[in-house]
């Protein structure tokens, strides 16, 4: 007996160093990718630190201070704000609509399934071309069947202008990501049960009515996860805002991924740049956590209990 408790143990210690050799290999990849950089940043962030390769003092939290202090920071996270809200209002919108539409179609459903991730599969700067092109405000199709209608006189200069520019890039960000939450809800709308319309119906329950308390109840949890994620998402999108408008116009689009890059690889004030991407990272923390606080505040409180008894 003794033999084969020895044995056993053996054998699940040899198991779990086996999983451990499994899981080695993403570990380093994380360090490598994840935890230096982050770490660099953060040392960046204490330094004076301007073109990559060149001598740097440590300058304590100056760089921190210039930040909270400066003109553009705020401004930035207020418009970076506004950026991942309108994205994830409308993404939500268009997702959850196309996903009701793909739900009840019948003919056609899985042509339509195919064709509506398209947009998602796209390469960025080919969606910057079309968009451009479709938004132009000299050639395009958009100005041109609007003038055609009557609707409006001269054309709009949709990322030219100081009120058009923030919309028109939630937009064509929205478009081009919504399809993939559509097939997230998708799924999710086929493990609703058929059986509980069924007994709503008998009930005599209307069609609002069985959306609010089955779809809508059914989803709740997978909508409060996909609306973290697609804002998250949202506010580190840098390439699209890049190519469209390069924070233009009047810094009108600038947000915090974009100022970041303006300050650190423009202006070569890598310690800036540092500390402001520290401070957005905090941010980014900060928000997630009153997210999920604010959503699952029994699961939230469970978790910090159970650690607290840890």
């Amino acid at each position: 007996m003794m033999n084969l408790s020895l044995l056993i143990s053996k054998l699940r210690r040899s198991e779990v160093l086996f999983g451990y050799v499994l899981i080695a290999p993403l570990l380093v990849w994380l360090a490598v990718t994840l935890v230096y950089p982050l770490m660099e940043a953060v040392r960046l962030s204490f330094t004076d630190a301007g073109i990559i390769g060149t001598t740097e003092e440590y300058v304590g939290l100056s760089n921190f201070r210039d930040v909270l202090e400066g003109d553009d920071f705020w401004p930035a996270v207020r418009r970076s704000a506004t950026w991942a809200i309108g994205n994830a209002i409308l993404q939500l919108g268009l997702g959850f609509a196309a996903a009701l539409a793909l739900q009840r179609s019948i003919h056609g459903g899985s042509v339509a399934r195919t064709l509506i991730i398209l947009p998602w599969i796209i390469p960025t700067v080919v969606l910057v071309i079309i968009w451009r092109w479709v938004l132009s405000g000299t050639f395009g199709i958009v100005n041109y069947l609007m003038e055609s209608a009557g609707l409006i006189d001269e054309a709009l200069a949709f990322f030219g202008s100081v009120d058009l520019a923030m919309p028109s890039l939630i937009f064509v960000n929205s478009w081009r990501w919504f399809p993939f939450l559509t097939l997230i809800l998708l799924a999710g709308l086929q493990r609703v049960p058929r059986s509980e319309y069924e007994a709503a119906e008998i009930d005599g329950a209307s069609g609002f009515q069985q959306f609010r308390f089955i779809t809508f109840g059914y989803l709740r949890p997978l909508l409060i996860v996909v609306g973290l994620v697609s804002t998250l998402w949202s506010v580190n999108v840098f390439d699209i805002i890049w190519l469209l408008t390069q924070g233009g116009p009047s810094d009108r689009t600038q947000t915090l991924p974009v100022l970041i890059y303006n300050e650190g690889f423009k202006a070569f004030e890598m310690g800036k740049a540092a500390a402001q991407s520290i401070l957005f990272l905090l941010l980014m923390l900060g928000f997630t956590l009153a997210y999920l606080v604010i959503n699952f505040p029994r699961q939230a409180l469970q978790a910090f209990r159970r650690r607290t008894v840890e």
